[in-house]
């Protein structure tokens, strides 16, 4: 069903309304064409956080992802959570105004 209402969505976006006799309500109802997009973003939402955890919990004892870190930090890639790094980003004046602080 909202494989369909996407389908409907995404065709529908840049289009006129059309010149037939039955018009979709997504056409002539602002409203309900938000509420459908909103309801298909937390559909799609709802989705990815399944596979996301389906992902996360497959296999509990695969330690892999380690190995594929360590490799990162070897191969120059910075770690983002040590006291160098959260140094120079609190002590960054444009990230500070971004924070409005």
């Amino acid at each position: 069903m909202f494989q369909k209402l996407m389908k409907q969505l995404r065709q529908n976006d840049g289009r006129t309304k059309s010149s037939s006799m039955m018009t979709s309500p997504f056409e002539s109802n602002d409203v309900l064409k938000k509420l459908s997009y909103d309801a298909l973003n937390l559909f799609e939402r709802k989705m990815d956080v399944k596979k996301f955890t389906r992902l996360a919990l497959s296999n509990p004892e695969n330690t892999n992802y380690v190995e594929q870190v360590n490799e990162l930090f070897k191969s120059g890639v910075k770690d983002p959570l040590s006291d160098e790094e959260l140094d120079l980003l609190f002590s960054n004046p444009k990230f500070l105004k971004d924070l409005g602080l």
